[in-house]
């Protein structure tokens, strides 16, 4: 059953979406060589707990792992939930995925921006435009009507046009009271497959792309998922409304 909201679930949803999105701009100016993703992950931290809200990652259990850090910031080959550390410093030429998930009056929003340290490589930065305008593809697709496998077959029939390679174990997911609600939004799929898109759905809808090969593993610690030949990752995220009116991004920032 996938989640329908409320227009008072609907006006929580905007107030915790406009709140990530805001931390997640303002964490973005902070990123620059010499800086470590510790303190990255600290100010993440004091920003989410400067609206009243709290850090929907940190926590967060799976299996009998619980996850250490407030934010999830992932460099280069790292696809999605790296943690914070003194032993990582950006460097120019990085990249880097700031994922912010706050819960705020007892509703989630969830983005995600990968973003240029310095000056990067060309095809890298190819890599971080292309994933991000396949977000903007699969957000069109959010109408109501439409099913989930069309936001899944706009992201991979363009991101594999351009020689990247999908993600396929990480998803979209719906979003609400839980960072995981139904429906499950792969980014790889056949049009018209799936849930039908209905009025009232709050979509997480998240192309995660590799350089390379679309292959990922995960780490001794448990969480952070890394492209199996080590080639850089982009991570674009926006929590969005389905509307009978059209998709309706809700992650965007204040101070945008």
């Amino acid at each position: 059953m996938i989640p329908l909201k409320n227009p008072e679930a609907i006006g929580r949803m905007r107030e915790a979406c406009a709140i990530a999105a805001t931390v997640l701009a303002r964490l973005k100016e902070q990123v620059r060589p010499g800086i470590t993703t510790h303190d990255l992950d600290q100010i993440g931290r004091d920003l989410i707990a400067s609206f009243g809200a709290r850090s929907a990652c940190h926590g967060y259990q799976l299996h009998s792992r619980r996850y250490p850090a407030y934010t999830c910031l992932s460099v280069n080959e790292e696809v999605v939930h790296g943690i914070g550390s003194l032993r990582r410093i950006l460097r120019d030429g990085d990249i880097i995925s700031l994922d912010v998930v706050v819960e705020y009056n007892g509703y989630i929003g969830d983005n995600a921006q990968t973003v240029p340290v310095g000056t990067i490589a060309p095809r890298t930065a190819e890599l971080l435009k292309v994933t991000e305008e396949a977000l903007a593809l699969g957000i069109a697709q959010a109408v109501v009507g439409h099913r989930i496998g069309d936001i899944s077959h706009a992201v991979q029939t363009f991101v594999e046009s351009h020689g990247f390679g999908v993600v396929r174990e990480m998803v979209g997911h719906g979003v609400g009271r839980a960072m995981h609600e139904e429906p499950q939004i792969p980014n790889f799929g056949r049009r018209n497959s799936g849930e039908k898109i209905k009025a009232g759905m709050t979509l997480a809808i998240e192309p995660m792309v590799n350089l390379g090969t679309h292959a990922v593993r995960t780490l001794s610690d448990g969480w952070t998922v890394v492209t199996s030949d080590g080639a850089p990752s982009a991570h674009f995220e926006h929590t969005v409304l389905t509307t009978d009116s059209g998709p309706e991004i809700l992650t965007i920032s204040r101070t945008s």
